[in-house]
């Protein structure tokens, strides 16, 4: 578990970041076409992004999979 979560948006790019670690890593795509996960060298989930989150709302909710190793 991470100590510390950092999360950045970007409301002119409708852009959500969520990081659980500092650790180097790449973006892989998930079951969503919003939402990349991004892992370690390993495979770990240190992240996830998703693209257009403004258009998640409650009637609309985002749901994606998230894969743990």
């Amino acid at each position: 578990m991470a100590n510390k979560i950092k999360v950045w948006f970007d409301a002119e790019a409708d852009f959500l970041e969520v990081r659980f670690s500092d650790a180097a890593g790449y973006e892989k795509e998930t079951n969503h076409d919003a939402v990349m996960e991004r892992v370690d060298e390993t495979g770990n989930v240190i992240g996830f992004s998703i693209m257009g989150v403004s258009r998640f709302r409650e009637n609309n909710p985002l749901v994606a999979e998230l894969v743990t190793a």
